[in-house]
């Protein structure tokens, strides 16, 4: 029977061992919910598998020494009391108890990694719009005081140009007071003019009255 005190005491403290694990696995649901973190960038997700990984190994050999004591009891050659027939069957119910409630709980750690994740992609998704929303209206002010720069610009220009026009208005009003002056002149040297024409009409006319003469001169001197 030493076999049996052997299989039983293993029984015992793996079922120890498993409903410790358990207890921690379960308590990572209410972890993870209230956390609410990223749970790649926290490590919540490989905590969780190490944890989850340990426990399905205790519950397998839980399984195999179940599995052994079970063989053990069904031995022609060494038939179990009473007692030891108990305790086989209870840690068969105990070993069947446990794989629900790793089942359950696996589920539950499931959904709790699941909305938090979900949570965490929609406050991912409203960041990013938050951060998207800012780069437009930073976008947008930045095409607005582009434009404001170029309305500047051109009413800079505009003020230039009405300076020309302005000086080239008051250059025009002086060279036409100037013109004025000058056509104001124009009577006088207009005399002069008209003294000089009838000066070198006179010289004209008094050349050819001498030449005229002095040819009647001649010819009168050539007749004889």
């Amino acid at each position: 029977m030493a076999d049996y005190e052997s299989l039983h005491r293993q029984c015992r403290t793996l079922e120890s061992l498993f409903d410790t694990k358990l207890t921690s696995y379960s308590r990572l649901a209410s972890t993870i919910t209230r956390n609410q973190d990223d749970i790649e960038a926290g490590g919540s997700r490989e905590r969780w598998k190490d944890v989850e990984g340990e426990i399905e190994d205790l519950l397998e050999k839980l399984r195999e020494t179940n599995d052994e004591l079970l063989a053990l009891s069904n031995n022609p050659d060494t038939p179990p009391s009473q007692s030891m027939s108990r305790a086989i069957q209870r840690h068969g119910e105990v070993y069947q108890d446990y794989a629900k409630e790793l089942r359950r709980t696996k589920t539950n750690v499931q959904h709790a990694l699941d909305k938090v994740n979900l949570l965490s992609g929609v406050r991912n998704d409203i960041e990013a719009y938050k951060s998207s929303a800012a780069d437009s209206l930073l976008a947008e002010r930045g095409r607005i005081d582009s434009s404001h720069s170029m309305t500047d610009q051109v009413l800079d220009q505009a003020y230039e140009t009405r300076a020309e026009f302005s000086r080239q208005s008051m250059s025009l009003a002086s060279i036409n007071t100037r013109m004025t002056g000058v056509i104001s002149t124009i009577p006088g040297i207009n005399n002069l003019l008209s003294m000089i024409k009838s000066r070198r009409r006179r010289d004209s006319i008094i050349l050819g009255i001498l030449i005229g003469g002095c040819l009647l001169l001649l010819i009168s001197y050539m007749s004889r």
